[in-house]
């Protein structure tokens, strides 16, 4: 016995924004944690700002993204 069954159509969403290329992010976040460093008036916390800055920038890349 063969059952026929439907599967609902899920919408592809596409995004007609043009995103930012991994180079172009790279040096976002580079600048970023430089501005953090500075901040720190150059405490030497490397890690914890690129970190930071890498979080910003990704947080703020999927907002615009979305929008």
């Amino acid at each position: 016995m063969t059952k026929n069954t439907r599967r609902a159509a899920i919408p592809h969403q596409t995004s007609t924004k043009v995103t930012t290329s991994i180079p172009d992010l790279r040096e976002q976040i580079r600048l970023r944690a430089y501005e953090l460093y500075e901040q720190r008036e150059r405490d030497g916390h490397e890690l914890d700002n690129w970190l930071q800055a890498e979080s910003e920038v990704t947080q703020q890349t999927a907002k615009n993204i979305v929008t």
